[in-house]
């Protein structure tokens, strides 16, 4: 067997895909610029590991399960501006995962709550955290299933592996008693054990009114409450001035020459 045809199956079996595909340019380019040895096998090297930590946070990213990824960048904080864009920022270096602290989002609909909830769990994402994205009732909904089916501690399991849960759109839809059991459940089961990040439309007062039980409900938002920063989120609706802005300038270029 060549050299080459040897070098190829190592690499192979040694599951090193990005230096069997660069070897040969990068060596080129150290012969070209006098390159040492070592400097050549630092920058193979590189490459093979920002190689595998891309494909492990698009795994990642994949198994959160975001609807519509979002970005820090994108959100405007001067249409809420009652959001402390310093906290967000911080927030966004995951601390609060390492404490196993919690984030809520308060606030109107249409306010920016999911975009930036979104935001927080795609930033835990590519700093290596495991992390899942789901709507209240979609939970739920998954949780009865599996109850159904007799597989809800095997599906606790999994849920118990996660580094943050986000929660979306806590008090949309009232729940049925059992829907309200499991998902105290679910939160009392990773209490101090997980972050959980929640975006609500609702003030604590009014969460009886979705629980339907205001004892389990009181035990809920203690749980929920407990090491937890809070980001109040009212205003004019986020959704409805980007719409106008995006209105606006359409209407422009149309009117330009």
């Amino acid at each position: 067997m060549s050299q080459e045809l040897l070098l190829d199956y190592y690499l192979k079996r040694l599951k090193l895909p990005t230096v069997r595909r660069l070897y040969k340019d990068l060596a080129r380019d150290a012969a070209e610029h006098n390159k040492t040895f070592e400097e050549y096998l630092q920058a193979l090297m590189e490459q093979e590991v920002i190689h595998r930590e891309d494909n492990q946070l698009q795994r990642r990213l994949k198994a959160a399960g975001f609807p519509v990824p979002k970005t820090l960048e994108s959100f405007d904080f001067t249409v809420i501006p009652s959001v402390n864009k310093a906290k967000i920022l911080a927030l966004s270096k995951s601390e609060y995962i390492r404490d196993r602290e919690n984030v809520l989002f308060v606030g109107n609909s249409g306010t920016g709550k999911t975009h930036l909830a979104t935001a927080l769990g795609i930033a835990a994402c590519r700093q290596g955290y495991r992390v899942r994205f789901w709507r209240v009732g979609q939970l739920v909904a998954e949780l009865q299933e599996a109850q159904n089916e007799h597989r809800l501690s095997r599906l606790e399991k999994q849920w118990l592996r996660l580094d943050l849960v986000v929660l979306d759109e806590l008090g949309y839809v009232s729940l049925s008693r059992t829907a309200s059991e499991l998902l105290f459940h679910f939160v009392a089961a990773r209490y101090e054990r997980g972050s959980l990040m929640i975006t609500t439309n609702l003030e604590f007062s009014e969460w009886p009114q979705v629980f339907g039980d205001e004892k389990m409900t009181a035990a809920l938002a203690d749980r929920v409450t407990h090491k937890a920063h809070i980001i109040e989120m009212n205003g004019e609706s986020y959704r409805f001035r980007e719409t106008l802005r995006r209105q606006e300038a359409l209407k422009q270029r149309l009117e330009s020459p």
